[in-house]
């Protein structure tokens, strides 16, 4: 079971208007989600392995909802399923959109506090260090309105001063508030709040899932990113996860990736680097999937 197979989690997309419907079968949830001109897929994040499900009931669904198409995306954190399609399997290994890139990095949490800073890189565990030293500060926060402006406001620095797009104020709220075991964490340098990051705990992985900082300048060399990682690191062992999930790396043979400095913030906390999941999809109308297929290529490469 993962955080996006949860009821919960279906109840924050819909309040954040991400999905327009859910279904729930033989304890899969199925997204129902708009692509462009009133036109819908299906999406499933994420199963153990594609050939533990009914596919017949899957394609009954999309037709009945009249869907483009359906996309299963796997999840394998530990390699116990191989995620190799029957021979017979009416989808395909492929994918429209990924939500979450296949590759992430990883800590083994069973591993002592001491040998997961030893397999740190030199520099970031002089930076935990230093972090502290400068009296940065990290403590769980309230999960109130003002705390998730406070959030929200600093998400906005980081987005305009890296590049990447951010979700809206009403999002990060429903997402806190709606899923049970997310944490906002907060550092602060004297009555300044100068970095904000949202995780989710859970017994088998906890995740970190968005990350804000300032951009002033005379807040950037006091090392709060690291300070925080480590303390919901340190969180998350209490927890009894049995990972601390970095989420969102890049590919590793992709050139110029958005999240390649994201990537490099990361693989220093952390070389356990894994493929956790493929994706499959079944096309319900092909000459429509076609062009939208074709239009997204054109925007790609245009836009």
């Amino acid at each position: 079971m993962t955080i996006w197979q949860t009821k919960n989690w279906q109840e924050m997309l819909l309040k954040s208007n991400q999905v327009s419907k859910y279904f729930e079968i033989d304890w899969i949830f199925i997204e129902k989600r708009s692509i462009w001109l009133n036109k819908y897929w299906l999406f499933i994040l994420w199963v153990l392995d594609i050939n533990k499900i009914d596919e017949n009931k899957l394609i009954e669904i999309c037709q009945k909802e009249n869907a483009l198409f359906i996309q299963v995306e796997t999840f394998d954190i530990e390699k116990k399923s191989l995620n190799n399609l029957k021979i017979n399997s009416k989808f395909k290994p492929w994918y429209y959109k990924k939500f979450i890139t296949p590759h992430t990095a990883i800590i083994d949490l069973n591993l002592s506090l001491d040998e997961i800073l030893e397999k740190m890189k030199p520099k970031w565990r002089y930076n935990i260090k230093l972090a502290t030293k400068k009296w940065v500060s990290v403590f769980e926060s309230l999960k109130n309105d003002e705390n998730i402006k406070n959030f929200y406001n600093l998400m906005q620095e980081t987005t305009s001063r890296d590049n990447f797009f951010w979700n809206t104020f009403n999002y990060y709220k429903n997402f806190l508030n709606s899923l049970d075991n997310s944490k906002l964490f907060f550092a602060k340098y004297e009555d300044k709040i100068i970095s904000a990051w949202i995780f989710t705990f859970d017994k088998d992985i906890s995740i970190y899932y968005y990350g804000a900082s300032t951009s002033d300048k005379n807040y950037r060399n006091l090392m709060a990113p690291y300070a925080l990682q480590w303390e919901v690191i340190q969180k998350s062992k209490e927890f009894w996860s049995k990972y601390y999930d970095f989420l969102w790396i890049a590919w590793p043979l992709e050139k110029n990736s958005p999240l390649s400095w994201v990537t490099d913030f990361k693989l220093k906390f952390t070389c356990n680097t894994l493929e956790i999941s493929k994706s499959y999809i079944y096309i319900n109308k092909k000459f429509e999937f076609f062009i939208f297929n074709l239009l997204k290529k054109i925007k790609s490469r245009f836009f």
